[in-house]
């Protein structure tokens, strides 16, 4: 269930903004020296046991919460139950397991094995195939603006987040690179993949951490939690309501503005939020933007007409392979693809302009009030109790706001 609005302008509430180096803020500010009880829990890895650190308990008043670093990014869980403790454990044990299943970095990892087989057909686990299952029918349901197989031209480019500094791989490398991204030199049957040809490489990326948090969903609601709040690098997953039975407000970040300022707000109950935008991960070059999410046909940043989609549903991967090909198709390309695959009922889609003005789509005045205005309108919104998502910042909790983010969907993957 959602409800869409536009902050209270009259109000002129306070959007508090996180400092440039919030990047190694944890979730749940001030988890040392706050009072709060601490719960060391460990979860296995290919390197031995890494310590994590819960606070909190888990009762209505006192949510059980963890932070820790996966998949590139900061991940972080808060929880509400009597067996908060067990079920964070399984969470921090299945995360771990996934970083050592799907990333196409880590050389530890299953898909990194893959990737660097010497034979074209390989016997994967089950969620590697089901990721992949995933990533292959977004894959061919764009006609390769999604395309899984993207990783050798995203190896060509290097998008620095804090000094967006950069160069333009050369075009010849680029061409020579695109050779090899054709997702229909993949075959899955089962758990046996196959490939046409030894150069062809898998990236997940842009659909990992929307399988994983589904995958948390489905194991947290099957054990009989009923109130979480799932944050996968920006990933905001709802597991039902809050505790007091309202619902949970997500706040979305204003494209090239301070981290924590707020384009609009929605109120969600078990949903995802997922955003992919331009704004993070680029660098300039002769005056033109370079962003992070490669268009596979060009293997050049995709020319959109936007610089954020949101995609608000109840199927994380989906959202997050949506959100990137939102951006490469542009706004009327993306209409027009969620109109082919009768997506239109599933999938919420906010689209943010160039010019940081945005619209939902399917349009629902009632619900939205025709929301269609500049963000710096809003940018003052309301943020008590507010989950705000935008890329690559942390969450926290300052003076009772929380603020959470989003990951670029391609920074690993669909770029």
């Amino acid at each position: 269930m959602i409800h869409f609005r536009i902050p209270d302008r009259k109000n002129n509430a306070l959007c508090l903004r996180p400092p440039a180096f919030f990047l190694s803020v944890l979730f749940a500010v001030c988890l040392a020296g706050c009072g709060q009880k601490t719960e060391s829990l460990t979860a296995s890895d290919s390197t031995g046991k890494a310590e994590l650190v819960t606070t909190g308990t888990g009762a209505a008043d006192d949510p059980m919460e963890w932070s820790g670093m996966y998949f590139d990014t900061m991940i972080s869980i808060r929880l509400y139950g009597d067996r908060a403790a067990e079920w964070m454990q399984g969470c921090a044990d299945y995360c771990s397991s996934m970083e050592n299943t799907l990333s196409a970095e880590k050389e530890t990892s299953e898909l990194y094995r893959v990737n660097h087989r010497t034979k074209q057909t390989v016997t994967v686990s089950d969620d590697l195939a089901e990721c992949i299952e995933e990533g292959l029918k977004y894959s061919e349901m764009s006609d390769g603006a999604f395309d899984i197989t993207i990783l050798p031209v995203k190896d060509l480019w290097d998008f620095e987040e804090n000094s967006h500094e950069g160069t333009v791989p050369d075009d010849a490398d680029i061409q020579e690179q695109l050779k090899k991204v054709d997702y229909t030199k993949v075959h899955l049957n089962g758990n046996e993949l196959s490939f046409d040809s030894p150069d062809t490489m898998i990236d997940l990326g842009g659909i990992a951490k929307g399988y994983i948090s589904g995958k948390l969903k489905e194991y947290l609601t099957g054990e009989g939690c009923r109130s979480a709040l799932i944050n996968l690098g920006g990933n905001v997953r709802a597991i039902g309501t809050k505790p007091d039975g309202s619902e949970w407000t997500v706040g979305i970040q204003t494209p090239f503005d301070d981290r924590g300022t707020v384009l609009t707000t929605l109120s969600t109950s078990d949903d995802s939020v997922i955003s992919s935008g331009i704004y993070e991960r680029y660098f300039e070059s002769n005056g033109k933007i370079y962003h992070h999410i490669i268009d596979p046909r060009t293997g050049y940043p995709a020319e959109t007409d936007l610089n954020q989609v949101t995609v608000v549903g109840e199927d994380d991967a989906a959202g997050d392979a949506l959100a990137t090909i939102g951006i490469v198709l542009g706004e009327n390309g993306m209409k027009k693809f969620l109109k082919a695959h009768n997506l239109t009922s599933s999938e919420t889609v906010l689209f943010t302009d160039q010019d940081n003005s945005y619209a939902w789509y399917p349009s629902d005045p009632a619900a939205s009030q025709g929301v269609k205005s500049q963000s710096k309108e809003i940018q003052d919104s309301e943020s008590q109790n507010t989950e705000i998502q935008s890329i690559e910042i942390q969450g926290t909790e300052i003076q009772g706001t929380e603020i959470q983010s989003m990951e670029s969907q391609s920074t690993e993957g669909n770029e």
